[in-house]
């Protein structure tokens, strides 16, 4: 039997052992995707045999519904729905549109490859979607192909991006991961496409998430160096973060046409303010993107747990939280196999 979350009194908004507050959630909603980019689902791994998740077993709308408002008492107000790839989920927006409805919830926003934005635009930002961002890591047709793991969906992408502009999702924002020798020399190919159009090219320092992507120090491509060559061709000056704990670092152009951003998580970590927890489409709770293990949401949630138990769990969780995996990846990157992160697929990036 379940309470109403209005109902339960001294839910207060726990901090972490580093005293991080707990402000915002992304939820998996979908575990499968339709790319295969190298450094998230390498196509090797994740074939077609491969077993995702049943629909039985990801969490119903209802259940993550319930679970978000449980996550509002406790201090979050921003959602970021992710996956996989989140519009493979069927009826997205009335997930959205039933987020929209928690009175505490300040923001919801997306994180898509793309493909089908396009066809999902007006309805997402009618159910109250407040903001989108698409992974786009190269306008080149054939590295895109590769990135992507095959799937030559460029076109449909940039379709995708034009939809979300006249649906009144503007600005939306672009995220493109950098690897070395692979997709670095297009970065100002990116910049040029969307300066002076209301969209924010966000460069994406490459990261070791998971343990498949065969990650190396020497295929990341500082974004300070990023910065260099940026303002050499079009000047540009570091702006104040929006809010604290912000992860892009953002720069705007000095003749006006917009913005860039930085996500440094390798060369400059953020984990002295981060705020993030990840819920997984089958209910665990992750309090960070490089975790090795979560704590099961579901199992409590379909066996009857009321409001008041579930918040014990999540709070405890976060209070217990001393995660700052990018600090310290020196030295954590030789842990054994029993210890192996979490897949970027499995919680969003």
């Amino acid at each position: 039997m379940t309470s109403d979350v209005h109902d339960i009194r001294g839910a207060d908004h726990p901090l972490d052992r580093l005293g991080r507050p707990l402000h915002d959630l992304r939820i998996s909603v979908m575990d499968r995707c339709n790319f295969r980019c190298p450094y998230c689902m390498p196509k090797e791994a994740f074939h077609e045999h491969y077993r995702f998740l049943r629909s039985q077993e990801r969490l119903s709308f209802e259940e993550i519904v319930r679970l978000a408002r449980l996550f509002t008492s406790l201090g979050v107000r921003k959602f970021r729905l992710t996956g996989g790839e989140p519009l493979l989920r069927t009826n997205l927006a009335d997930l959205v549109g039933d987020l929209s409805a928690i009175p505490t919830a300040e923001d919801i926003a997306l994180t898509t490859n793309g493909v089908l934005l396009g066809q999902h635009a007006v309805d997402l930002f009618a159910n109250g979607l407040k903001r989108v961002t698409v992974s786009l890591d190269t306008l080149d047709p054939q590295i895109f192909k590769r990135m992507s793991g095959g799937f030559a969906a460029l076109d449909q992408v940039l379709e995708g991006i034009e939809a979300a502009i006249a649906a009144g999702l503007a600005p939306v924002k672009i995220n493109a991961v950098i690897e070395r020798g692979v997709n670095d020399g297009g970065v100002l190919e990116l910049v040029e496409r969307f300066r002076g159009r209301p969209v924010i090219v966000r460069f994406v320092e490459f990261m070791d998430v998971g343990n498949r992507n065969d990650w190396r120090p020497d295929l990341v491509v500082p974004s300070r160096e990023l910065v260099e060559r940026i303002h050499a061709r079009w000047p540009i000056s570091p702006v104040a973060e929006n809010y604290r704990g912000e992860v892009a670092q953002r720069w705007r152009f000095d003749d006006g046409a917009g913005e860039v951003g930085f996500i440094s998580s390798v060369t400059q970590p953020f984990c002295g303010s981060c705020s993030r927890a990840r819920l997984s489409s089958e209910g665990r709770f992750y309090t960070c993107l490089f975790a090795t293990e979560g704590l099961d949401l579901r199992t409590p949630l379909r066996s009857g747990a009321d409001d008041a138990e579930l918040l014990t769990l999540i709070r405890g969780a976060w209070s217990a939280r001393r995660d700052r995996y990018s600090e310290l990846r020196n030295e954590l990157r030789g842990r054994e196999a029993g210890e192996r992160k979490i897949e970027m697929y499995y919680i969003g990036g």
